[in-house]
C-alpha cells in the first residue's frame, strides 16, 4: 500500500528521531548555563523567556541548535563532512534529540 498524497514525511517509521517526543538537554554548562536541565516538546512552538543576561540565547543557539546540526552534520559521508564547517559538541552531560 503506497503512501497517500497528504501524507505527513515527518512520519516516517524508523527514524531514531521519531521514537519519542521530547529534546531532553542534562547538564547544559555554555557561557551563563550551570548545570540546566530541560524537556521540550517536539514538533511545538516553544517560547523562551527571561531577564537579560539568563541564558536563553545560550540554551538555544549555543546548546541545541549547535548540538543539532553536529548531529545532522554526522550522516553525512566522511567525504562530504570535509567540505563542512566543524561543529564543537556543547558541554552536556546528556542529549536525547
Amino acid at each position: 500500500m503506497g503512501k497517500s498524497a497528504g501524507a505527513d514525511p515527518r512520519q516516517s517509521a524508523g527514524h531514531a528521531a521519531d521514537s519519542h517526543t521530547l529534546i531532553r538537554v542534562r547538564g547544559a554548562r555554555e557561557n551563563n548555563l550551570k548545570n540546566i536541565n530541560v524537556d521540550i516538546p517536539k514538533r511545538r512552538l516553544t517560547v523562551f523567556t527571561g531577564v537579560s543576561g539568563s541564558g536563553k540565547s545560550s540554551l538555544v543557539f549555543d546548546t541545541i541548535a549547535a548540538e543539532s546540526q553536529r548531529l545532522i552534520n554526522e550522516t553525512y559521508s566522511a567525504f562530504i563532512q570535509g567540505f563542512m564547517r566543524l561543529w564543537r559538541a556543547p558541554t552536556l552531560t546528556c542529549w536525547k534529540g
